[in-house]
């Protein structure tokens, strides 16, 4: 899953994305209003947690900006000012949950996953496709109830596949949603090769089927037909 975190505090910023990528989410970063619609720009997002108070601009700004662009994208608006009026006009603007400064990182998580299960899985507790089973929760993968052993980009490509099943990923947008802002640091058109050729071996190992087609020249679907 991938997120947009825009925080204008340097020292919240870098706990916040920090914390969230040892979690196993691809986290980008964002301190200001503009560098944010830069970033909204080229990239989709499961989730932006948003600041409201920007030194460039209105949080709920951006936030109208989101849900006009990409309203299957989740939002979790941050505030130091506990203010009802904030809390409220955010809501109302299409926000999915609200968090008020100072917070435990765990409490975000949590509010973060829970925002997951009801935009991405209608708040289930499980991921069904066929023979394969995903528990989003723990992060773990059956097949015919064997579990699988995953690293974590097979599993986070398991699920991108799954949760846009049917649809054409191109290897630009697969290695995006992988690597975020790290896709350029190297080749990682071959490491998502790999990472694909992995996740079909363990899936048919464990007496699962090849549900991920290959459309040349573009890139892959993940379908049952």
């Amino acid at each position: 899953m991938k997120i947009l975190v825009v925080e204008d505090e340097a020292g919240l910023l870098e706990s916040i994305v920090s914390f969230l990528r040892e979690e196993g989410f691809v986290c980008e970063k964002a301190a200001s209003y503009f560098a944010a619609v830069d970033k909204l720009a080229g990239f989709i997002y499961d989730i932006v947690v948003l600041d409201i108070t920007l030194p460039d601009g209105n949080g709920l700004d951006l936030l109208k900006k989101i849900k006009e662009q990409h309203p299957e994208t989740g939002t979790l608006i941050v505030s130091a000012r506990n203010s009802l009026d904030d809390k409220i006009n955010g809501l109302d603007l299409g926000a999915d949950d609200y968090i008020t400064k100072p917070f435990h990182l765990s409490e975000l998580h949590s509010r973060i996953r829970a925002v997951l299960r009801r935009r991405k899985f209608q708040g289930s507790q499980a991921i069904e496709f066929q023979e394969i089973r995903l528990l989003p929760e723990e992060r773990a993968v059956h097949v015919h109830e064997k579990i699988l052993n995953l690293t974590p980009k097979e599993y986070e490509l398991l699920l991108f596949f799954i949760t846009n099943k049917e649809r054409v990923l191109t290897r630009q947008s697969i290695a995006e949603h992988l690597w975020g802002d790290y896709m350029d640091a190297a080749n990682h058109f071959d490491f998502v090769y790999t990472h694909l050729n992995n996740l079909r071996k363990k899936i048919k190992n464990a007496g699962g089927n090849d549900y991920i087609n290959t459309v040349y020249g573009i890139g892959y679907k993940f379908s049952g037909t």
